[in-house]
């Protein structure tokens, strides 16, 4: 009985142009996206989630 279509091993991305594409990535650093997300103040968020959850458990203000 033959395999399913989908059963079929994937081919792995392991050749020269794979490698060398990955390399220059990693060269180029993080995305400036990545560096606006970190520099994000958490603390608010906190906050507003702990408020929330006061809310929720009916605690009052």
């Amino acid at each position: 009985m033959a395999r399913h279509i989908i059963d079929q091993p994937r081919p792995k991305a392991e050749g020269a142009r794979v490698k060398r594409f990955l390399d220059l990535q990693r060269r180029e650093g993080v995305h400036p996206a990545i560096k606006e997300l970190s520099k994000r103040d958490r603390g608010a968020s906190r906050t507003k989630v702990t408020q929330f959850l006061r809310i929720e458990r009916s605690e009052g203000s």
